[in-house]
């Protein structure tokens, strides 16, 4: 075994690949600002995932899981199963569908609007202080770049 770094592969490619990747640069961004929310909301019992599905179910119909996995970029069975954690606690209910018995509507519980209507401030709090902390940058401008990917 050597120490040799491989010719066909050198350090100037890692180099590269750290300081071009927008795939890493997003992913390293993205779990910052989620232990960042994570933080923010722990006092409430709530991790930033479950806020935004929480968040994405305060709506006036109950949407099926099929239409919430693609608005929270998520897999069905990575948002079934983060559901039933949410469903054990009793902060959301699986409702039939009156059109489609097949099919299950997803709502917030009393308990979950209560808890998301306390979160709301503390996740507006966090915000505004990461607002600030990027003020010298066009949030505008980055927020529709980062739609433009997805």
């Amino acid at each position: 075994m050597t120490d040799a770094l491989d010719p066909e592969l050198p350090l100037s490619t890692t180099l590269e690949v750290r300081d071009r990747c927008l795939c890493l640069q997003v992913q390293r961004a993205a779990r910052q600002l989620a232990r960042r929310f994570d933080t923010a909301l722990k006092p409430l019992g709530l991790t930033n995932g479950q806020f935004s599905i929480l968040m994405s179910l305060n709506r006036p119909e109950p949407p099926r899981i099929s239409d919430l996995a693609p608005f929270l970029a998520m897999d069905r069975t990575t948002l079934t199963a983060a559901f039933k954690v949410l469903e054990r606690r009793g902060l959301v209910e699986s409702l039939a569908d009156r059109h489609d018995r097949r099919n299950r509507r997803l709502r917030l519980s009393l308990a979950g609007r209560d808890l998301l209507k306390r979160a709301v401030p503390v996740w507006r709090a966090e915000h505004d202080a990461l607002d600030a902390a990027l003020a010298g940058i066009d949030l505008q401008a980055l927020r529709a770049a980062l739609a433009a990917i997805g």
